[in-house]
């Protein structure tokens, strides 16, 4: 998850700058008889506090500001789950940042319809096309925009080629009966199968997200969020089968302590060598190579398997991507600082940095990272796409779906209790 410096202004943005600089002659002169620009200040909110996305946008920040000296970037670089606090408190008070991550869905609705994420359909009319389709549909809400994405991708399992061979694994699971066979010959090898962060919990609930769809088939999700009921047989069965994956014990010790992007955590545990697979998204190698160590070929990918009898395909895939959402209050120089850090230009530069998948048309032939080509590959295959859970629902309801399947996993909630505890809150709503 990472971009890289541009060289040149956008065309917009440079005739911004020599609007701003007209001459007296050319507008009417300010109080005191100065046309001086406006001062203006842009709060921006991200998540991406560590290397190697921290110190790029930090500087694409500079050279905008150099760009156009009458803009102020406030950069506040926050920790994933640290960032989700803050919004929240932020949105009670019905105030917000100028710029700040979303991954659109659920979430992002609740904050238009709070007042807090702006309608930027019009701000961004001239270059709004040039978005992958796909990408940008998380991010539009009744026909409206409400943000642009950065990076897409999917979620699927990374896995240590080197410790597969050890545990006598010819190759990835297609089904999850080989699945829960390759986390017992890892177990038998004395190795450990899987990576989880538990204190994080949000990567818990992909393995139930992924199985539901597995098993019920995507509408079902669908139906499931607009009936504000998820007590189907399907969805308890998806949680019987993690149930059956967590009795096998395959997770490292301490997992449920376990943060995801500290030296400490998931993401560690397999960059080190230490776990064989880890359930995540496109960043997945980045966040191994800045907490522990780079794999390196030794890295693979795979969709995750499909559930035999299940209603669902094999080739659905669960993901989405980064994107940014405007404040309602925010100056127009915020959605020009997005075309600018967004342009086809920097795109390019972004994707070669092997930490970004593409979301601008025409700059597919950028990724040049074996790892993204495997995410890429597989994305382009899928006949179905579902965003994840904790930002497709609204807040209370993926928060509750991160909180019931941690507890299903930790084994102090069973798959009918997942399912009723999510439509409570669903209902509740």
């Amino acid at each position: 998850m990472s971009l890289t410096r541009r060289a040149v202004v956008t065309a917009a943005a440079a005739a911004l700058l020599l609007a701003g600089c007209s001459s007296p002659s050319e507008e009417a002169p300010a109080a005191g008889g100065q046309a001086a620009q406006e001062k203006v200040v842009i709060d921006w909110w991200h998540i991406q506090n560590i290397e190697p996305m921290l110190p790029v946008w930090d500087a694409m920040a500079k050279e905008y500001m150099a760009a156009h000296p009458n803009v102020t970037i406030n950069i506040n670089p926050l920790e994933n789950e640290a960032f989700k606090a803050k919004m929240t408190t932020v949105a009670q008070s019905g105030e917000g940042p100028d710029i700040y991550q979303t991954w659109g869905g659920g979430v992002l609705q609740q904050q238009a319809d709070g007042g807090i994420a702006k309608d930027i359909t019009a701000d961004i009319a001239d270059w709004s096309g040039t978005f992958n389709p796909a990408a940008l549909a998380a991010y539009q809400l009744g026909g409206k925009t409400y943000g642009v994405p950065y990076d897409i991708g999917m979620v699927g399992f990374w896995y240590n080629k080197d410790l597969f061979k050890k545990a006598g694994i010819e190759q990835p699971p297609a089904t999850w009966t080989e699945f829960l066979d390759a986390v017992k010959k890892l177990k038998d090898a004395g190795i450990t199968p899987i990576a989880l962060a538990g204190k994080a919990k949000w990567p818990g609930h992909y393995y139930w997200t992924y199985l539901a769809m597995r098993i019920a088939g995507l509408p079902a999700l669908q139906e499931a969020a607009t009936a504000k009921s998820f007590e189907n047989p399907d969805f308890i069965a998806a949680g019987q089968k993690l149930k059956e994956l967590a009795d096998l014990k395959p997770f490292q010790n301490g997992f449920l302590g376990a943060p995801y992007d500290t030296p400490d955590g998931q993401a560690a545990a397999m960059g080190s060598g230490k776990a064989a697979m880890e359930l995540m998204g496109q960043w997945a190698p980045t966040v191994q190579k800045d907490t522990a160590g780079d794999l390196g070929e030794a890295l693979g990918f795979f969709p995750f398997p499909a559930v035999e009898g299940g209603k669902g395909a094999a080739t659905e895939a669960l993901g989405g991507g980064g994107g940014f959402a405007v404040g309602v209050d925010a100056p127009k120089e915020a959605t020009d600082f997005l075309k600018f850090i967004l342009s086809a230009e920097n795109a390019r530069k972004e994707i070669a940095t092997g930490a970004l998948l593409p979301v601008v048309k025409g700059t597919e032939d950028a990724v040049t990272d074996p790892r993204g080509k495997m995410v890429v590959d597989v994305l382009a295959k899928a006949t179905g796409f579902q965003l994840y859970l904790d930002q497709a629902y609204p807040p209370a309801v993926g928060a509750q779906v991160n909180d019931s399947v941690a507890e299903l996993i930790a084994g102090t909630k069973s798959p009918e209790e997942v399912v009723k505890a999510i439509t409570e809150t669903a209902q509740a709503e």
